[in-house]
């Protein structure tokens, strides 16, 4: 297998894992940190799940992407026991596979050619994942036969689900929100902070759709614009920021963790993924001269 590598000599599957990594480590209202824990979901769990996949985003590039999610899933399985990283292996993937091609076309490309043998590798590894907050839906279930059209199915839940939704209109919110959001943040902040300031960002702007599943919409909403409300009053290095940090945090937390903007931190985890391969997020305490 050929190994490609970034401008700075990273991998892909380094570049997966370092998201992952730094999305954990960015101290995240209503998300686990390293400072804060869920019952069933610490710290530690995020950052050996992304160490875990890493391989598998690797070979992205050379198999099919079904094959590659589900791989990754497994991995995941084997070093955790809990839903870590489905929605971010979910987006990750097909990044990863068109990383020999211009973004965000190749993306679409990717998604162009998948097969009803995608769609019924990636039902498995759903299954295997079985993530929270799915319920049942009519079309398309995850509990019943796979369709013929991974892109179709996703379609069908690109309203309830935004990682779904990515899928069906190319990753639209990754790279037209996302990527833009932590581009300018790292511009402007410390890489964590960024990463931070970023996730309010595209946290206002797009209600987040596991809180939508697990609370209903108006919560979600509720939590978008309380995440708008700090961006309008509050800068990173504030002392006013970490106190409204603090309290968005604490309302998130209430009513155990279901407000958790699960999806969110998906989506930054993909942009961030984005911008280290392209080189316009750099690492916090990277060196790069010899």
């Amino acid at each position: 297998m050929h190994t490609l590598t970034n401008q700075h000599g990273l991998t892909l599957g380094q570049c997966a894992s370092l998201a992952c990594v730094l999305e954990a480590t960015a101290p995240k209202p209503g998300n686990v940190h390293r400072g804060a824990d869920f019952e069933d979901l610490t710290y530690p769990d995020l950052i050996l799940s992304g160490i875990a996949i890493a391989r598998e985003i690797e070979r992205a590039p050379e198999r099919p992407l079904g094959q590659t999610i589900l791989a990754a899933v497994l991995a995941t399985r084997r070093v955790v026991s809990t839903n870590t990283n489905l929605g971010i292996t979910l987006l990750l993937a097909p990044l990863a596979a068109a990383a020999t091609k211009p973004l965000p076309d190749g993306v679409r490309r990717v998604l162009d050619a998948l097969s009803a043998e995608d769609a019924r590798l990636v039902y498995v590894a759903i299954r295997l994942a079985k993530p929270g907050g799915l319920g049942k839906v009519e079309t398309a279930d995850v509990a019943g036969e796979p369709p013929e059209s991974l892109v179709v199915a996703m379609r069908l839940a690109a309203e309830r689900d935004l990682v779904a939704r990515q899928y069906a209109n190319g990753f639209a919110e990754v790279f037209g929100d996302v990527v833009p959001a932590l581009r300018e943040a790292a511009n402007r902040y410390p890489t964590l902070d960024a990463i931070v300031y970023a996730y309010l960002t595209v946290l206002a702007k797009h209600p987040d759709s596991l809180i939508a599943r697990k609370c209903g919409p108006d919560t979600a909403h509720r939590a978008s614009q309380q995440a708008a409300q700090i961006l309008a009053s509050a800068k990173p290095g504030d002392a006013e920021w970490h106190e409204r940090l603090a309290d968005f945090d604490f309302w998130l937390r209430s009513d155990g963790h279901r407000r958790n903007p699960g999806t969110t931190a998906d989506l930054i985890t993909a942009g961030l993924f984005v911008t280290l391969w392209e080189g316009s997020v750099h690492l916090p305490f990277a060196k790069l001269d010899p």
